[in-house]
């Protein structure tokens, strides 16, 4: 089934009970293409984003060239926006027991992961296949999507944990070691998942099922 990922995050600072989630939520549902959301609630920094599901790469990159910017000025903030091929990222995906490709949710998660490593690389090339045992193997980990930039190649992650701090351990001490064997800079964002259900089930999110 095709499919692609877009992640969103404004440069904002406020609780997420703040945000104007239920006024946001009904736009969002009727965005062309759109399967699902996660609400994200930055971790110390109080940014607020999202990670989305929609049926095309067209609909995801329709969604972040024309709606999203308005989104973003209404705050009058500045923003981030990615578009991800969600069809090449299957099989890797599916291991780490990915909720967009059919995974089990046995419990709500207590943080959220975004990876993006600087390179460019063809996703059947990148070593997934080698590191997937040493992630499912990771303190914490629930889930995880591996991410394919459209265009530009990139090679990332929406992860998952069971808490705030084994996400953030692994950001601080893994992943690191990983991007150092690569010799690429990267970026990585926790979320808290817990202050974003309500918002989340209200654009049918996965790990609030």
């Amino acid at each position: 089934m095709s499919k692609a990922f877009v992640y969103t995050e404004l440069q904002i600072s406020l609780p997420f009970e703040s945000a104007p989630w239920r006024d946001i939520n009904p736009a969002i549902l009727v965005q062309p293409g759109f399967r699902n959301k996660t609400w994200l609630a930055g971790v110390k920094n109080g940014s607020v984003g999202g990670f989305y599901e929609f049926d095309t790469i067209e609909n995801a990159r329709a969604f972040v060239i024309n709606y999203f910017p308005a989104e973003a000025r209404k705050f009058g903030v500045a923003q981030t926006t990615r578009v991800f091929d969600g069809s090449v990222v299957e099989e890797a995906s599916r291991y780490l027991n990915s909720v967009h490709f059919g995974g089990t949710v046995t419990q709500r998660p207590g943080a959220f992961v975004y990876t993006e490593a600087q390179i460019s690389a063809d996703f059947a090339q990148a070593p997934w296949r080698a590191m997937n045992p040493i992630l499912k193997a990771q303190p914490g980990l629930l889930h995880k999507t591996w991410l394919s930039g459209v265009k530009n190649q990139s090679v990332g992650g929406f992860y998952a944990f069971d808490t705030i701090e084994n996400a953030t351990r692994f950001v601080t001490d893994y992943f690191p070691t990983e991007t150092a064997a690569l010799e690429v800079a990267y970026t990585t964002r926790i979320f808290d998942a817990a202050p974003v259900e309500a918002a989340s089930r209200g654009v049918h999110s996965h790990f609030y099922r």
